[in-house]
């Protein structure tokens, strides 16, 4: 008896050693030719870039990309030129609870300082910031790691595969007739057929859902509820109202932004990052002042930005946004400004060099008018060190056309208000993400394309960063018929 049960476990070892070895090239090829599972149905995932005007700084948060979950979570604030040094709190906040927290001290040269927290779970997600007089609130998803279809198919072929095998081994021991082995070993052979199979037809596989197609996302927060999404209707536009209460000339102020649905009238708090940013903030005063700012989220629908006007007045503003579901909006308002202390902007020329920040700049352009596309160049001095705000290596803000006076009123009913981009030039052999502010290697000209819908005089702000500090230039244009003088 003895020595028929060691016949039989020989014999089937060779079998099942056969079986490891295909098995184990089958798995390696798998392994070498598929890529790694993708999160929430992406390809990768990326780190997440907010821009936020948090009291007096301009910051730029990067919650950094992480695989592992429980682990650590980096998170860098990059602060700019004219950003005073101090402690900001950092809380992350999950289900309602805070999970982890820590001080990140800013010092006073600008660029990035990080600080790690510990994340706890996947979802929805908070992190809040606070300089000691505001705090800002940022929304995010941690993604769950989503299989397809084909690999949980694949990893369970081979996962029974190996069951069975043990399975295999022990009845070949313990069982008096063969056959009992031989279905064990069937199985083997099945289970690796079905991985096998699910494997090689992977390319015919429908994908999992893209992330941000499905309105209402899970609570566990598969789909991803902040991620872009292709524009449809499912949500009407935004109404926006505007208050800057006891706003003075000469001293800081605040304007809060209430966000609300435009069918049922509640906060609207479904706001994507788009451009780096919740919501990118243009405001222009009475004399053409222009500030480009993203105002912090302080509560569902409600957001906040601090500014110093610098004469009395009616600002006009326009706040860019993207709705989950709803497609990029823009949205304008105005807010008046009291005070006799003015200290209106100078009048900008035309095209053509000048000088600002103490640095050379020159702008040219070339078209035909309304109605056909005019390029831009704004040659930012000689270096080639321009750093992306915002994601790109420029910003050309329009507005127009415009009167020689009461610029911020007239600006809330300009027929134009555009903001155009000079992007990012795309990198060899580059996947995903995108580089940070700490990458001085653009420019120095960088080139816009705008086509102007009517003849008129307009309002230009070209906007690009270096050494952490951003560069506005503003012009007048007048736009013909057939010509651009």
């Amino acid at each position: 008896m003895g020595t028929t049960r060691a016949i039989r476990l020989i014999t089937f070892c060779r079998m099942g050693s056969r079986g490891f070895v295909v098995a184990g090239v089958v798995g390696a090829l798998l392994c070498g030719g598929v890529a790694t599972a993708a999160a929430d149905g992406g390809q990768e995932r990326a780190d997440i870039h907010v821009a936020q005007t948090l009291g007096d700084r301009e910051l730029t948060v990067v919650i950094r990309r992480t695989d592992t979950v429980p682990g650590p979570l980096r998170v860098d604030v990059v602060t700019h030129a004219g950003d005073a040094p101090g402690r900001l709190g950092l809380r992350l906040v999950q289900q309602g609870r805070t999970t982890a927290s820590a001080p990140l001290d800013l010092g006073e040269r600008p660029g990035p300082h990080g600080v790690t927290l510990r994340l706890e779970q996947t979802g929805p997600a908070e992190l809040a910031l606070d300089d000691g007089g505001r705090t800002a609130l940022i929304p995010f998803v941690v993604p769950a790691i989503v299989l397809p279809v084909w690999q949980q198919v694949s990893y369970g072929g081979f996962v029974a595969a190996g069951v069975l095998l043990l399975v295999a081994l022990v009845v070949a021991v313990r069982a008096r007739r063969g056959w009992p082995a031989l279905v064990a070993g069937g199985g083997v052979v099945a289970a690796i057929a079905v991985g096998s199979t699910a494997a090689l037809l992977s390319a015919t596989v429908p994908p999992p859902t893209p992330p941000g197609t499905v309105s209402d996302p899970l609570p566990d927060g598969s789909p991803d509820p902040w991620s872009p999404v292709p524009v449809d209707t499912s949500r009407p536009p935004v109404n926006l109202a505007v208050g800057a209460p006891g706003a003075t000339a000469g001293a800081p102020a605040e304007v809060t932004l209430s966000l609300a649905d435009g069918s049922t009238g509640r906060p609207a708090d479904d706001l994507l990052v788009h451009h780096n940013a919740l919501m990118h903030l243009v405001v222009v005063s009475p004399s053409g002042r222009m500030w480009h700012v993203h105002p912090v989220r302080v509560a569902p629908g409600e957001y906040a930005v601090r500014f110093t006007p610098s004469e009395p007045g009616r600002y006009g503003l326009a706040a860019e946004l993207a709705r989950r579901g709803g497609g990029m909006q823009l949205v304008r308002g105005s807010f008046d400004v009291g005070g006799t202390a003015a200290e209106p902007a100078p009048a900008p020329g035309g095209l053509g060099p000048r000088t600002v920040g103490g640095q050379p700049v020159e702008l040219t352009s070339t078209g035909a008018g309304a109605g056909a596309p005019t390029t831009f160049t704004a040659r930012f001095g000689d270096r080639a060190d321009l750093q992306p705000w915002l994601g790109m290596v420029g910003h050309l803000i329009v507005v127009g056309p415009l009167p020689e006076s009461g610029l911020g009123a007239a600006a809330v009913a300009a027929p134009v208000w555009a903001h155009v981009h000079a992007m990012v030039p795309p990198t060899a052999g580059g996947v995903g993400g995108q580089p940070d502010e700490t990458v001085a290697a653009y420019g120095p000209e960088v080139r816009f394309t705008y086509t102007f819908p009517a003849p008129g005089r307009y309002r230009l702000w070209f906007q690009a960063e270096r050494d952490y500090g951003v560069l506005t230039v503003p012009a007048v244009l007048d736009v013909g018929e057939g010509q651009v003088r």
